[in-house]
C-alpha cells in the first residue's frame, strides 16, 4: 500500500473543522486514504448503495441518527439533502472531525456546501498517485515553486533520476492506484472498464446524456488535444457537436475531475493573448487509452510525446499543492504572435515561468519567452525548464533546468 501525501493534512484539518470533504475523480483513493486514515470508531456509509442513497434523500434527518458522528459518508454528491441537516448537527454538538464526506463531483456541490455549510468544512483535492508518492514512499515535497528555498530543499532530499523510458512507463500506466498496486492488472481493461462504469453513469448522473457514442468520441477529440489551447470549433468538428455542447460537456468533464482547465495570464499590460484556457488530462493513463497508444515506446516516439509529457509535469506541480492543502495559482501565457510560456506561477507579488521540454540538454533558448512576463509590470522570480537533464544546471543567472525527477 503506498502511504498518500495527503493523510497528514487530512488529519490536521479534521482537528480543526467538524465537517472534512475528499473530492476527486472515482478511482483515485478517497474511500481507501479516509478508512487508513480513520480512527476506530468511525463508521462508513456509502451512497452507491441504493438504501442508504433513498434514505439520505428522503429523511436526512433519520439517515443522520442511524449513522451517528464520528462517520464517513462516501459520495455525498447523491445526497444533497443531508447538508442542511449536517449544518443542523455540527451546530448542536460543536466537536471537530463530526463528518467525513467524499464526492466524485466537486463543482456539482459546491453550491449546497456554500448555502448550508460555509465555514463549517474544509475542501481538500485528491488526484491520482504523484511521482512522489511512488518514487519517495511516503515524503512530502513541498509545492513546487523554483526558487532557491525548495531547489535547495530537493536538493537534500535526494530525489531519484528518472529516465525516460520510467517517466513514459509511468505516463502510459497512469496514476490510479489499483493500476500502479497490481502489476499483472490488465491497463486496458482497466481504463475500459472505467469508462463504462464510472465515466458513463457519472455524466447520465450529472447531465442526461444518452448518446454515449457521441460523447466518447468528444472525449477522444478532447484527450488528443491535451497541452494545448482549447479551440471550440476544431473540437466540434472532429466530434460532430455543436460549440455549445462542446462548452457543457467540458463542464461535465470538469465537474468529474477528468480535465483541468488552465487560464491565460493577462493583466492591463498585456492585453493582446489568448483568452481560452489550456486543457489538460488529469490522468495521463486515460488520456493515452483515449488515444489509442499500445504501449509507452509508441507513446514516448509518437505526434503526442510532448504534449503529454506537459500534462504529465503540470499535473505533477498540481498535485505538490493539493497533496499540501494548498491551492496554487497556475496560468500559461500565449499571445498573437504564438509567443508562450507552458506555464506561469504566481505566489504573492512575483510571478515564476516554467518550461517543460523533452530534451535532456537544455539551452538557454528554452526560455527565450520569460522575458514576456517583464512587461506585466509584476515581479518576476527565477525561471525553470523542467526536462530530462541528470542535474540541476543554472542556463543564466535567473533560469535553471530542473530534472524531471525532482518534481
Amino acid at each position: 500500500m503506498i502511504k498518500r501525501s495527503l493523510q497528514k493534512k487530512i488529519l490536521q484539518t479534521s482537528r480543526a473543522f467538524p465537517i472534512l470533504l475528499l473530492t476527486g475523480p472515482r478511482q483515485v483513493g478517497k474511500t481507501t486514504l479516509l478508512q487508513m486514515s480513520a480512527e476506530k470508531n468511525r463508521s462508513y456509509v456509502s451512497l452507491d448503495n441504493l438504501e442508504d442513497r433513498i434514505l439520505a434523500q428522503t429523511d436526512p434527518a433519520l439517515f443522520l441518527q442511524n449513522n451517528p458522528s464520528p462517520l464517513i459518508i462516501d459520495e455525498v454528491q447523491y445526497a444533497p439533502q443531508l447538508f442542511s441537516y449536517l449544518k443542523i448537527e455540527v451546530d448542536r454538538q460543536q466537536k471537530p472531525g463530526m463528518y467525513w464526506l467524499t464526492g466524485s463531483q466537486k463543482f456539482h456541490l459546491m453550491h449546497g456546501i456554500s448555502e448550508s455549510l460555509a465555514g463549517r468544512i474544509a475542501i481538500l483535492d485528491l488526484l491520482g498517485l504523484s511521482q512522489s508518492e511512488i518514487e519517495m514512499r511516503g515524503k512530502v515535497p513541498r509545492p513546487f515553486l523554483p526558487n532557491k528555498e525548495w531547489i535547495q530543499k530537493r536538493v537534500r532530499d535526494r530525489p531519484n533520476l528518472l529516465s525516460l523510458k520510467a517517466v513514459y512507463q509511468q505516463i502510459w500506466r497512469g496514476s490510479f492506484p489499483k493500476v500502479h498496486q497490481n502489476p499483472k492488472l490488465d491497463r486496458n481493461l482497466f481504463y475500459r472498464s472505467y469508462l463504462q462504469t464510472y465515466v458513463q453513469r457519472d455524466v447520465r448522473e450529472i447531465q442526461n446524456i444518452t448518446n454515449t457514442i457521441t460523447f466518447n468520441a468528444f472525449m477522444v477529440a478532447i484527450a488528443a488535444r491535451t497541452g494545448q489551447v482549447v479551440n471550440y470549433a476544431d473540437i466540434s468538428r472532429d466530434a460532430g457537436i455543436d460549440n455549445k455542447t462542446v462548452k457543457s460537456w467540458l463542464a461535465i468533464l470538469e465537474t468529474s475531475g477528468l480535465i483541468y482547465l488552465l487560464q491565460p495570464y493577462f493583466n492591463n499590460r498585456t492585453k493582446r493573448i489568448r483568452k481560452s484556457p489550456k486543457l489538460y488530462f488529469l490522468d495521463t493513463g486515460l488520456c493515452a487509452y483515449l488515444t489509442k497508444w499500445p504501449n509507452f515506446q509508441s507513446l514516448a516516439a509518437g505526434a503526442m510525446s510532448g504534449a503529454i509529457l506537459e500534462t504529465h509535469l503540470f499535473i505533477e506541480i498540481l498535485k505538490s499543492y493539493w497533496n499540501n492543502a494548498q491551492e496554487g495559482h497556475f496560468y500559461y501565457y500565449r499571445d498573437f504572435e504564438k509567443r508562450e510560456i507552458d506555464l506561469v506561477i504566481e505566489s504573492g507579488n512575483t510571478l515564476y515561468p516554467v518550461e517543460f521540454k523533452k530534451t535532456a540538454t537544455p539551452s538557454l533558448n528554452a526560455s527565450k519567452s520569460f522575458s514576456l512576463v517583464k512587461n506585466s509590470g509584476r515581479k518576476v522570480g527565477l525561471g525553470a525548464v523542467v526536462c530530462f537533464t541528470e542535474k540541476l544546471i543554472p542556463l543564466s543567472r535567473e533560469v535553471t533546468a530542473i530534472p524531471i525527477g525532482y518534481l
